[in-house]
């Protein structure tokens, strides 16, 4: 990229980060250290409570500031998340949402009185996931 290029670039990237509650920054060039797109002048002009999650951080970081293994507060109140190996972090959040849908879904049909869940055919929901019923396939995208 030449430079005019970067410049823009990290003039437009200036004028948005102040107007963002939440910054994820996920530039990296193998084989090099992650390039810097977050400069502490743009992290200096985000509101109290903003957040920087900075996922290049293994590689020196695309934030001004970011510090590998840590969550850094800056001065003006902006949280720049730095956790090594993130995708490892994920897993038990992924399981928990997962469990947490499955909970509602089945909580939305559940039948107090006979306890157990009651699946209307004529529910939006139910018939959109509904692939087979009492042996035939009743889907409308497979029927036919």
């Amino acid at each position: 990229m030449s430079d005019e290029y970067k410049a823009a670039q990290a003039e437009l990237i200036a004028s948005h980060i102040p107007k963002q509650d939440i910054v994820i920054t996920t530039a990296l060039i193998p084989g090099r250290p992650a390039p810097r797109l977050v400069s502490a002048a743009m992290v200096a002009a985000m509101r109290a409570g903003s957040v920087l999650i900075d996922l290049a951080v293994e590689s020196g970081g695309n934030v001004e500031g970011s510090v590998a293994g840590e969550v850094v507060t800056t001065a003006n109140g902006v949280k720049i998340v730095g956790h090594r190996n993130v995708p490892s972090r994920l897993a038990a959040d992924a399981s928990a949402l997962y469990a947490r849908n499955l909970f509602t879904f089945v909580s939305t049909f559940w039948d107090k009185e006979t306890k157990a869940p009651k699946w209307p055919a004529d529910d939006e929901i139910i018939a959109g996931i509904t692939v087979t019923r009492d042996g035939a396939i009743v889907h409308p995208r497979l029927v036919g």
